[in-house]
């Protein structure tokens, strides 16, 4: 269970720096040409940012929790990392 733990620890890591990379990229976008849909998205991702921030910082601190929820929670974090990792993909082209 311990292993399962580190994935979703790594996991929600690894998406709070792509989401810092990809708010960079949409703040510098934004600052050159003020549209909505920049503003948008970086208020969406900058709502993904605190939500694995929140995500990690309480698989850091959590108590035991039962082997369904730690699968459960690993399983949410692998797969938003691979729809973080397709936008910032497209984000940096």
């Amino acid at each position: 269970m311990s292993l399962m733990l580190d994935a979703a620890r790594v996991a929600a890591a690894v998406n709070i720096l792509l989401l810092l990379g990809i708010i960079g990229v949409w703040a510098r976008s934004y600052r050159e040409i003020r549209a909505p849909f920049t503003a948008v998205s970086i208020v969406f991702a900058a709502f993904l940012l605190v939500e694995n921030a929140v995500a990690l910082y309480f698989y850091l601190t959590a108590p035991a929790m039962p082997a369904p929820a730690v699968q459960f929670m690993m399983l949410l974090q692998i797969l938003e990392t691979g729809g973080i990792v397709a936008l910032g993909y497209l984000v940096w082209q």
